[in-house]
């Protein structure tokens, strides 16, 4: 089987972050990264050559393929940040209503403009879906 691709680096996040060439972006993504580490307690780590995640937690699919993935990340795309949340959304409903203006996918959060987002509900999001996978190995 092979290694999964994306695995933590020893790249520099704030570098990472400091080469995003937008600056209301930039400035949006220095913020959740703060953010996202004061909320789980866990240090950045670039995951890949684009994703900063905090945390670990061990997977184990049905097909037995396995891997290590934090429970939170994000990265600062061109269209939007993105926030990965690896439990998904489905538990989420009432501070998703509460957080204002984002898009969602199977497991990422779309934020255009950090600060149209309501904060605490954002840190009471990360916080919970931090503390219910890190560490933890999910299987099916």
């Amino acid at each position: 089987m092979a290694e999964p691709k994306t695995r933590p680096t020893g790249a520099s996040v704030e570098e990472f972050l400091a080469a995003v060439a937008d600056d209301r972006r930039r400035a949006d993504a220095r913020a959740l990264c703060a953010l996202v580490a004061e909320a789980t307690g866990a240090p950045p780590v670039m995951w890949g050559p684009s994703i900063v995640g905090f945390g670990t937690y061990h997977y184990r699919s049905v097909s037995g393929r396995e891997g290590d993935w934090p429970p939170v990340g994000l990265s600062p795309r061109k269209q939007a940040l993105t926030l990965y949340i690896a439990e998904g959304f489905d538990r989420h409903g009432e501070l998703l209503a509460r957080l204002g203006p984002v898009t969602t996918g199977k497991g990422c959060l779309y934020v255009r403009r950090l600060a149209a987002v309501d904060q605490d509900a954002l840190r009471e999001l990360v916080t919970g879906a931090f503390e219910r996978l890190n560490g933890t190995t999910v299987s099916p």
